[in-house]
């Protein structure tokens, strides 16, 4: 696992000795100040808690925590999950972004239900080993359902550790990131036996998600302060080390709102590519294969653009066309495979993408909820 092998690295001398109890400084630190009202804090159930670490993956706290109580709503248990279909699954997912995270989610349950009786591993080794989860999350995970003394190496941790240890590099690179990982764990080595993993774990987390911020850090706060490198350098704002910008090109397409006898023509996406598995609208990358759609649907008539919108996506814009085409007949033109003619008072039941289901209810109010 390439948390093991990263951490074989040896950090240096002030990294050791500054390891010394900065882990029980940090646990000491959550108990006193740090959050203790998310749901997922009071459980010890591995589910919960992978299912929280999941969710929370490059999206906030108050962002996930609505998705969350609703996920275990829908599914209170991981076989629950494994056993639902994975348009339902899309579909109580969607507006988190990053749809394969979902995916894999679904898959992972069903690992679980089928090979595990439903129970998940009791280490972050065997739990890297299942669809969807990193040795960071495994790591989580094992520390808040188990106690083991696992490093974790999130965003967040990412973010304290180069400041606290003056790691130069993107922290997202290969090299830094091995560094990073040796003083992970070199923090929990150098740890008392007793220290609260949970609390620590958290902690890690609550620091870089609310003191140890990417702008305008709060030292003061801060349990590391004394011995913080960056901070006694007068580094803060260098530290991590900025990753290289590329700009982001601009891509065009152009989406179909067919609608006929009340209804609306939708396409489930294909499961590679953005938005992978769900519902959208028609999607063409030029107006002449646009048209030929059109053609295809048997009406003489011309689709009447509407506002264009941009939605962002990490590495790239998507600037959206929509077209709106009200065919007269009164038969449906059969959809091809792949495609449904969906009741417009249906279309929530439908897993969307946030930009198509924002369009949708825009053009039929009351019919979607917003996103």
């Amino acid at each position: 696992m390439a948390r093991r092998t990263a951490a074989a690295s040896q950090p240096d001398a002030h990294a050791r000795s500054a390891a010394n109890d900065a882990a029980s400084r940090i646990a000491a630190w959550q108990r006193r100040a740090g959050r203790h009202g998310l749901p997922w804090q009071q459980t010890r159930d591995p589910y919960r808690i992978w299912l929280s670490e999941i969710m929370l993956q490059q999206t906030q706290a108050a962002t996930v925590v609505p998705y969350y109580e609703r996920f275990l709503d829908l599914f209170p248990t991981v076989v629950d999950l494994a056993d639902a279909a994975q348009d339902a699954v899309l579909h109580a997912w969607a507006g988190l972004g990053y749809y394969a995270r979902a995916r894999n989610l679904h898959r992972c349950a069903q690992v679980l239900r089928d090979a595990h009786g439903g129970r998940f591993p009791a280490t972050a080794e065997e739990l890297a080993r299942l669809p969807g989860i990193g040795p960071s999350t495994a790591a989580a995970i094992a520390a808040f359902a188990y106690g083991e003394r696992a490093p974790i190496l999130d965003g967040n941790v990412r973010r304290v550790l180069s400041r606290y240890f003056a790691v130069e590099g993107d922290p997202t690179g290969a090299r830094t990131l091995q560094r990073l990982w040796a003083h992970a764990q070199a923090l929990i080595d150098a740890a008392p036996a007793a220290l609260d993993m949970a609390a620590y774990t958290q902690g890690q987390m609550d620091l870089g998600a609310t003191v140890c911020t990417r702008t305008r850090p709060d030292c003061a706060r801060c349990p590391l302060e004394a011995d913080c490198r960056a901070r006694i350098e007068g580094r803060q704002d260098a530290l991590p080390s900025p990753r290289a910008r590329r700009a982001q090109p601009l891509r065009h397409c152009w989406m179909l709102i067919a609608e006929c006898k009340g209804r609306v023509l939708l396409e489930r996406r294909p499961d590679a590519g953005i938005w992978g598995g769900l519902w959208s609208l028609p999607q063409f990358e030029d107006t002449g294969a646009l048209q030929a759609a059109c053609a295809g649907l048997a009406t003489a008539g011309s689709p009447q653009a509407m506002a264009a919108i941009d939605h962002v996506f990490t590495h790239f814009r998507l600037r959206i066309q929509p077209c709106l085409l009200k065919l007269p007949g009164t038969v449906l033109v059969p959809a091809e495979p792949g495609r449904a003619w969906v009741p417009i008072g249906t279309l929530d039941a439908y897993g969307m993408p946030a930009p198509v289901a924002r369009l949708l209810a825009g053009l039929y109010p009351g019919k979607l909820p917003p996103r």
